[in-house]
């Protein structure tokens, strides 16, 4: 069979960038993917991209297309929350793969920030992924339905504020080592317990800001000069849509799609030496975190203070995450990928990470873990 590289990588700032819109932003992260796969727009003959509530459109992919000057043969456009950007590079894998597209370019972002409307447009967008009828009419927000879950998680594991404080903490270390992150403030432990309450028991520290910002890939059947890096596996899963239709606390999906994934690369999670996992708030990376078998139940923040995800034990999120690299819709999580790949590549500038990475992991989380896409990357040519 085939194999699908990561040919290229592209990603902007995340943070405020007034007068640039959908349309700019994505293509600012195009123009850097297929720049550094060394390719001219006339050699893609794919284009996946996501949605963008700033510019709600039908048509996103040939939308795009025209703005940029493409002519794919295939052109698609998904829309899978936060799991967006992975289920897009999912799909360019198999169109790679098949033989039905020789390079795919995937692109995504919006200014979610300074879009008219701006932060509380976006929040009550995002809000009407809750069920029309028994959470939308109650005045739910995405925080809010994050923190039913973490209310729930903190009871069930016995793991405490401080140990979603320390999540906080741990992303903030790193997007201050990032050019280009949001926010870069330094933050301890006792100043993110004693940040504002957004949704009890969610403080600011443990939500993710709202961004402006873009992120693309070439997705290729020819592998990188910059570094060879395979998408060796991907899975998904999809157990409910909305949370107060889950029904089972211990599998909400992630560790389904993880398992595909894992399976498709043929490789365990022994295997993995750097890890992308999404962060919308801080109890989604300790409970996405420990359901994808990378952290006991309950102990994800305590293990993180304790420094199993330090750059020299398993590198989680080397950017500054969502939670303080930024939050640009589909394009957040795609950060998560474009981090993992510069790692494995050795292309991390300050931040990279002293061992291999021969192997990496990378999950994305869409609605209230509704939807769920992993992806296993290797450094390998097949």
């Amino acid at each position: 069979m085939r194999q699908a590289f990561i040919a290229g990588t592209g990603l902007t700032a995340f943070g405020r960038f007034e007068g640039e819109n959908t349309l700019d932003l994505m293509s600012r992260a195009a123009r850097q993917a297929l720049a550094d796969a060394g390719l001219e727009r006339g050699q893609v003959d794919g284009l996946v991209t996501g949605y963008s509530t700033a510019m709600p459109h039908l048509m996103m992919a040939t939308l795009f297309a025209e703005h940029f000057g493409l002519r794919p043969s295939y052109a698609n456009a998904l829309q899978l929350g936060g799991a967006t950007g992975a289920a897009l590079v999912m799909l360019a894998k198999l169109l790679v793969q098949s033989g039905q597209c020789e390079r795919v370019l995937v692109v995504a972002g919006e200014n979610r920030l300074t879009n008219q409307g701006g932060r509380d447009q976006a929040i009550q967008t995002l809000a009407q992924v809750g069920h029309a009828t028994q959470e939308v009419p109650f005045g739910a927000t995405i925080p809010g339905y994050y923190a039913l879950l973490a209310g729930q998680y903190l009871a069930r594991t016995g793991a405490t504020g401080a140990d979603l404080a320390a999540i906080a903490v741990h992303m903030r270390r790193h997007a201050i080592e990032t050019e280009g992150a949001h926010v870069t403030a330094p933050l301890t432990v006792e100043e993110a317990l004693a940040s504002r309450p957004i949704a009890e028991p969610l403080r600011l520290a443990d939500c993710c800001p709202i961004s402006d910002g873009a992120a693309a890939f070439v997705i290729s059947a020819a592998p990188s000069e910059q570094g060879a890096v395979r998408i060796a596996g991907a899975g998904q899963a999809h157990r409910h849509q909305h949370v107060s239709m889950a029904t089972e606390w211990e599998n909400f999906g992630a560790a389904d799609a993880a398992d595909r994934a894992f399976a498709e690369a043929g490789i365990g999670r022994d295997a993995i030496e750097v890890l992308g996992i999404y962060d919308s708030f801080t109890v989604t990376l300790a409970m996405l975190l420990e359901e994808t078998g990378f952290a006991p139940r309950g102990q994800a923040g305590r293990r993180i203070a304790e420094g199993a995800h330090a750059v020299d034990a398993l590198p989680l999120n080397t950017h500054g995450g969502l939670l303080s690299y930024g939050h640009p819709g589909v394009a957040g999580g795609m950060a998560h990928l474009v981090e993992v790949t510069r790692q494995m590549q050795r292309r991390a500038g300050a931040r990279q990470v002293p061992g291999p990475a021969r192997a990496g992991y990378v999950h994305a989380d869409g609605g209230v873990l509704s939807a769920h896409v992993g992806l296993v990357l290797a450094t390998d040519r097949g």
